[in-house]
């Protein structure tokens, strides 16, 4: 549903009149009550005609019309790539002893919007009124473009068959199916794929189930953005690894995966229950994508898309799943209403994760991946300027500007300081914890701008509210939020320094003129886990080039770094042995790029 702009206690929100710039749809006149899908995929060569891979069917829309005048329209955000043929309406029946009216067909046309996508307006012949509920049919085909990711038996990781994914975030599933394509409006979904022999659909839905032998059906019982709506199609099989997970994956990796996750994901589940309340979306899948998936990983509900390097073999990565967990509650949950306030979603999500893992893995070990986010963040501050406009944490999106163009690394990290900076304020960690708990059920299901947060904020701590602490000279509430640069307040990482102080000292060890091999012998790296690697890893990164031989012996040293099958090693190692030019392990730097990408990906 689109929302009725009211929080759980009957609080209006500020997001509920709010524009989307990024939106060519007028989805503030209708409540999208559902959305159903009913689509046919063909694996067929690339491009247009007959026969050609792509998606062809329907798309059902069952809408509120909320305008207090009427709407003679319906716009929708959509993309050149999607070609609608045919549009039909049907209105409510009139009164309850009345047949249901047949759909007519309607005119559709489109009207330019911007380079990432169009608006598509479906023409009433008669105006709608406000509270009129009606339902519209658009029958379309999409084949290639933006939003439905094509990708040949090479660029798979069993290179047997083909397959197709979806990727939603931020304003890509408008070239998937004509939508109201802002985090804004949320609704429910299902869809009926059909696919061909040997195949297997998988959507970000609660239940699934397979309805003959090419055909699967798919339910999401509870409102989401269209952003989160997700679908792919391969040769896939899953394998369970918990009471409510599972793991998918092609069937040359599905061995693996189940080893890697096996009783992890449960448990990164029931802490963030724990701290956040409960986990509303039944179950939690994973699903492992080919080798060319361009990300870490994609929150989609119920079924998270990641990288297949988290999968090391030694669990070593096997925690850099809970960042996506934690969306199961901020940015699945309680979403940003519009695109610049994306930290909503990410600062958030980076402090639960780290909630989550210091809870699982002490405070030491969080510290030292948070130490690795902030120099992240420094780099990007660096490159880009303190003064750079992006370096806010809530941006300004002019019309035109892709939300993608603005993604970078200050709503996570600078994000993060800022809910950091709140926990200091309330003094009690039990307190700010019990306080996330209720933000997170008085929003749930909604979508909500800064404003609506903090205001929750000081209502829920009155004592802070009377003391003024949103105007506390130089960490003021505004200067947070809209001025660009280094966060005014930086969480206490020290309880990091025992495994920080370690890795430095061995780096520096290494980077000396003369190994003194006795002190560096002395120091046992057989418990460091895959964090305290990568941060000596980084250390001897910013030292390189090292005196001649170093890096040879550093590797013959340490051979479960040079010889790692953890991504995040291997992808440090590549970066030491070419700043260092040690040629004779470029050979590995070459199967490591070779493991990220596929021929023609």
């Amino acid at each position: 549903m689109a929302g009725s702009g009211l929080g759980a206690s009957g609080r209006v929100l500020h997001a509920a009149q709010a524009e989307d710039v990024a939106s060519a749809s007028n989805f503030r006149a209708f409540e999208l009550l559902h959305l159903h899908l009913d689509l046919r995929a063909e694996f067929g060569p690339p491009g247009p005609g007959p026969g050609s891979r792509g998606l062809s069917g329907s798309a059902v829309l069952d809408l509120r019309c909320l305008e207090p005048g009427g709407a003679a329209e319906l716009r929708l955000d959509s993309h050149p790539c999607v070609e609608v043929t045919a549009a039909a309406l049907r209105r409510e029946r009139p009164d309850a002893g009345q047949p249901e009216p047949e759909p007519e067909p309607v005119p559709v046309c489109t009207r330019p919007f911007s380079h990432y996508g169009q608006a598509l307006c479906v023409l009433f012949p008669q105006p709608c009124i406000a509270g009129e509920r009606l339902r519209v049919q658009l029958t379309y085909r999409v084949g290639e473009g933006p939003g439905v990711c094509w990708l040949a038996p090479e660029q798979t990781a069993g290179k047997r068959k083909p397959f197709v994914y979806t990727q939603g975030q931020a304003v890509l599933n408008r070239a998937f199916f004509p939508c109201f394509d802002t985090p804004a409006a949320k609704c429910t979904y299902s869809a009926l794929l059909e696919v061909p022999d040997g195949f297997t659909a998988v959507m970000s839905a609660n239940t699934w189930e397979k309805r003959g032998p090419n055909k699967f059906f798919f339910q999401m019982c509870q409102p989401i953005p269209s952003y989160l709506i997700a679908l792919a199609i391969g040769d896939l099989v899953s394998a369970e690894v918990g009471p409510r997970s599972w793991v998918w994956a092609e069937p040359c990796l599905i061995a693996a995966a189940k080893e890697e996750y096996d009783g992890v994901i449960e448990e990164f589940l029931a802490t963030g229950e724990k701290l956040f309340g409960p986990y509303v979306w039944g179950r939690y899948d994973v699903l492992f994508m080919p080798p060319s998936f361009p990300f870490g990983g994609m929150e989609n509900p119920c079924l998270t898309f990641v990288t297949p390097c988290l999968l090391a073999g030694d669990r070593s990565l096997a925690d850099v799943i809970i960042h996506e967990i934690a969306h199961s509650w901020f940015g699945n949950l309680v979403t940003n209403a519009n695109w610049g306030e994306f930290w909503l979603n990410e600062g958030f999500t980076m402090y639960a994760q780290r909630r989550i893992s210091t809870v699982l893995f002490g405070p030491a070990y969080t510290c030292l991946e948070a130490a690795t986010g902030r120099a992240l963040l420094r780099q990007h501050v660096d490159i880009t300027g303190e003064e750079h406009p992006l370096n806010k944490l809530r941006v300004k999106l002019e019309p035109g500007v892709d939300p993608d163009d603005t993604y970078n690394e200050t709503p996570y990290e600078k994000g993060f300081c800022f809910v950091s900076y709140l926990a200091h304020l309330v003094g009690d960690q039990d307190q700010f914890d019990e306080f996330l708990k209720a933000y997170v059920d008085e929003f749930k299901f909604q979508s909500v701008l800064t404003d609506d947060f903090l205001e929750f904020f000081l209502d829920y701590f009155p004592e802070l509210k009377r003391r003024r602490v949103d105007s506390i000279p130089g960490f003021e509430f505004d200067r947070w939020l809209n001025t660009p640069g280094w966060p005014p307040y930086l969480p206490d990482l020290s309880p990091g320094d025992s495994l920080m102080r370690p890795a430095e000292e061995l780096a520096q060890l290494w980077a000396a003129e003369e190994l003194d091999v006795r002190a560096i012998e002395a120091v046992s790296t057989s418990a460091w886990k895959t964090y305290q690697l990568v941060y000596f890893l980084d250390k001897i990164l910013q030292k390189s080039p090292l005196p001649p031989g170093h890096v040879k012996k550093l590797g013959e040293a340490y051979p479960k770094i040079s010889s790692a099958q953890n991504a995040e090693l291997r992808l440090r190692w590549g970066q030491i042995v070419l700043k260092n030019d040690h040629r004779e392990d470029f050979w590995k730097v070459r199967d490591f790029l070779h493991s990220q990408t596929s021929p023609g990906g």
